[in-house]
């Protein structure tokens, strides 16, 4: 079978969509968030109390924005692609409150198998939705540049920068969790789940997108571009 092909800048699209409706369905599954969703909706949980403007997605990249500051201070150097990562953040938050709103909320489903389903195939969706992100030169979101960019900075191995990168977010979710609600709010055994199956997912995803499409690029301009 022909594969289809110049799907690079498409796979932006569906990593942004596919990844942002992802993370509404476990929210609204309620059994806990990945480590790197955690956060900021530990965040918006907290702040939307005093601010109700405040939504999930904004916490979103108001979270990375906080994550980017980091990044500079660790790298000890700013360069323009880390603002095309935070504009990434920007409109993965936006569409993440346009979920919300056509499901109706982000509060949990009433039902017990509402919730199951809801989180198998939020899950699912992401693993499908990271591994589209991995064939796109477009930028990636903050949270997931971070890990290159340390590891090509000091020459750390990027599994080992992955691995560090993952126990911290978790640690800040806790932290945040605790302290701010007194509760694993946004923590749970779904946190347990994601973190086990990831991997494998996004690996298994990546091998069976692999047999259907190439990520060329459409605008070979663009990409030389943005490699500068």
């Amino acid at each position: 079978m022909k594969k289809i092909s110049k799907m690079s800048e498409l796979a932006w699209v569906i990593y942004l969509l596919l990844c942002s409706l992802g993370v509404v369905l476990c929210t609204k599954a309620d059994f806990g968030l990945s480590m790197l969703a955690a956060p900021p909706y530990i965040l918006h949980v907290v702040l939307s109390k005093y601010w109700p403007f405040f939504t999930q997605g904004m916490s979103e990249y108001v979270f990375q924005a906080f994550v980017m500051a980091i990044i500079c201070i660790i790298v000890k150097k700013f360069r323009v692609r880390y603002l095309l990562s935070l504009t990434t953040s920007v409109i993965f938050g936006f569409i993440i409150d346009l979920w919300i709103l056509i499901l109706g909320g982000n509060g949990a489903y009433a039902q017990l198998w509402q919730r199951i389903v809801a989180f198998i195939v939020g899950e699912g969706l992401i693993g499908l939705a990271v591994a589209f992100g991995f064939n796109t030169y477009l930028p990636a979101q903050i949270g997931e540049l971070v890990v290159t960019e340390i590891s090509s900075t000091y020459n750390f191995k990027l599994h080992k920068v992955k691995l560090v990168a993952d126990l911290t977010y978790l640690v800040v979710a806790i932290v945040l969790s605790l302290t701010l609600t007194h509760a694993f709010t946004g923590i749970g055994v779904g946190t347990v789940v994601i973190t086990l199956i990831n991997s494998p997912l996004i690996n298994g995803s990546g091998k069976l997108i692999g047999k259907f499409f190439e990520f060329d690029a459409a605008f070979k301009s663009l990409k030389k571009l943005l490699k500068n």
